[in-house]
């Protein structure tokens, strides 16, 4: 038997070897299997690359095919997009179309749309996870499109649906079943209610959200079900900028939803950071009881009445069965108190000191009367569930 090597391997290994000589330290490099293919190069394509970064100005055309219609309201329309890229890239985003319909004429139109610009800028500055990235805002035929992040998920609106649930619990084994109930939403009569521990896992995500836009000076102005959207991943986005503007320059025309609209709002101030924190609180005690607490006020009075009487009625609106439920009732009402003075002083203080939301959870843990569970994670494979029966039934 010869110890000499087969010719045909030692050649592959030759050609395998590559030298590098003068690589900078924690520098990447490419490099070919093929080392005298390395040097084969295009100096025409070269010359182009060089071309570009010396312009330092580049310029090209995006095309976008709309392809499905994912709302629409007062301000416009919102389309889940598909932009074009090069070698088949292709990308999912969201665009809003502004229409012009509301206003007298493209003087008007354009005037609010600056508004709408210099807010959508100092939001994609931001970049916060739980918070909407926006990507441009754009002028095509004088009519303002908003290019935004597509989210894969859903809103908390369409997630209070009994016939979800229902869906769901023929879709799932009776073991799955009863670890959604336990844990992350359980059925009611009116509609599904959120288990205290995940509805205060969402807020929490919520309320670093909002920590973020009101430190750059930015109220949201439209909290509520409907703008809180939870991804395939469990966590949770704060959506819709259409009412956002800056604290200090609030716009002339004020835009609200009533029923998550804090009571100074409906009596007719400006919204402001803590004006956020009140609908913020409206929607976890809708998410923790079932049921909108004020479902069937058709005016403003009857409106501003019930907001102004819910804090002395927590004990009766959230369900008995609670884990530390004088904890979540006090939370509750620093929150949504009818003095803007009386709520917690900020967001970052409603989510992390004494009595805010991060010190609910771990009170859960430390009473025992909860699983040190992580919420996210559970979150996330419930909403795969959901969707994934949603396109089932589609």
């Amino acid at each position: 038997m010869t110890d000499e090597p087969n010719p045909d391997v030692a050649e592959e290994m030759e050609r395998l070897t590559v030298t590098i000589t003068h690589a900078p330290e924690g520098q990447t490099i490419s490099y070919t299997l093929d080392p005298q293919a390395a040097f084969q190069t295009d100096n025409e394509l070269v010359e182009q690359y060089h071309n570009f970064l010396d312009n330092q100005r580049l310029s090209w055309t995006t095309h976008h095919h709309l392809r499905k219609l994912l709302g629409a309201g007062g301000q416009g329309k919102v389309y889940l997009s598909e932009r074009r890229g090069a070698d088949n890239f292709t990308l999912p985003v969201a665009i809003k179309v502004f229409s012009p319909e509301r206003f007298a004429n493209e003087a008007a139109y354009v005037d609010t749309m600056k508004r709408h610009a210099d807010v959508a800028m100092k939001i994609a500055q931001i970049q916060h996870d739980n918070l909407l990235h926006v990507h441009n805002f754009v002028d095509r035929n004088r009519i303002r499109m908003l290019v935004m992040e597509w989210i894969d998920g859903l809103d908390l609106r369409m997630l209070l649906s009994r016939e979800r649930m229902q869906r769901l619990e023929n879709q799932v084994s009776e073991k799955r079943w009863n670890r959604i109930n336990d844990h992350i939403v359980t059925t009611t009569q009116n509609q599904p209610r959120f288990r205290s521990g995940a509805a205060i896992a969402i807020v929490r995500e919520c309320l670093s959200a909002l920590e973020a836009l009101h430190r750059h000076g930015i109220v949201h102005g439209d909290i509520k079900p409907g703008n809180i959207m939870l991804k395939r991943t469990g966590a949770s986005k704060i959506i819709d900028i259409g009412s956002a503007f800056p604290v200090n320059t609030p716009p002339p025309q004020r835009t609200c939803t009533p029923a998550y609209a804090a009571p100074e709002v409906l009596m007719g101030e400006f919204a402001t950071p803590l004006s956020d924190l009140a609908s913020l609180g409206y929607v976890l005690i809708e998410l923790i009881s079932g049921k909108n607490p004020f479902a069937g006020k058709r005016t403003y009075e009857d409106m501003v009445n019930a907001k102004k009487e819910l804090p002395d009625r927590l004990e009766e609106t959230l369900p008995p069965k609670l884990g530390n439920k004088e904890f979540l009732v006090n939370f509750c009402r620093k929150l949504i108190a009818v003095d803007p003075k009386e709520r917690f002083e900020n967001a970052a203080e409603a989510h992390i000191n004494n009595q805010g939301a991060a010190d609910y959870h771990r009170q859960l843990v430390m009473d025992h009367t909860s699983e040190n569970i992580e919420y996210e994670h559970e979150i996330g494979l419930w909403l795969e569930e959901v969707m994934e029966g949603d396109e089932q039934a589609a």
